[in-house]
Order: C-alpha cells, then structure tokens, then sequence
C-alpha cells in the first residue's frame, strides 16, 4: 500500500480537484475526444481534422472553439488555413492513458 502524504494543503489538493474536473468535463464530449486524439498525432488544418473525423460543419467548428476558450488547443494561421495543435501538456497526458488503456490494441475499445 503506498503512504499517504498527509502534508498536501487541503485547499491546494481541491484547487487542483477543480482543474482536473474542468479538463475531464471538456474530454467528456466524444467529438472533442476523437479531435484530441487525432490533433496528439501533431498540427493539421480545420479540412484535415473535419476529413479524418468525420466530424461535420458546424459541429467541428463548435468543438474547436470550446477547445480553444479552454486553451487545450493552439491555432496559427497560413494563408486561409487555420491549423490546430495541442497546447495542454495535461490534456497530452490523460489522452496518453486513455490510449493505452482503450486504443492500444488496434480495436478501439477495452478489451
């Protein structure tokens, strides 16, 4: 059994309580999961995820500006395109965990 640090701040520990449930309620949305989950793989434009997804105008643009007001994703502009990345390192780390424990062997779901 691991020991328990009675030293952590209670006020501190339910700060960081309230910004884990902030980033889990925005990952709970599966159209925000699935453009996580392909933005993890690197930067691509607003046609790129909309074609990889299947994710349709005006969903994609709805979960994208969530994604943005909540500064889990960067933008930078070429041209007329809009390219999204990653920008959360936390969001980074949950969908990591979630890939192993859902997507890893190739069936995309549990086994």
């Amino acid at each position: 059994m691991p020991k328990i640090d009675r030293s952590i701040d209670p006020e501190a520990l339910q700060a960081a309580a309230l910004q884990a449930c902030g980033l889990l309620k925005v990952l709970a949305n599966p159209d925000r999961l699935l453009l996580l989950c392909q933005l993890s793989q690197g930067e691509y434009c607003v046609s790129e995820l909309e074609s990889l997804t299947g994710i349709r105008q005006p969903t994609l643009s709805q979960q994208l500006t969530v994604l943005r007001e909540e500064e889990l994703v960067s933008t930078r502009r070429e041209g007329k395109q809009i390219y999204y990345s990653i920008a959360s390192k936390e969001a980074l780390a949950v969908l990591q965990v979630l890939y192993k424990l859902f997507c890893k062997d190739g069936k995309g779901g549990r086994k």
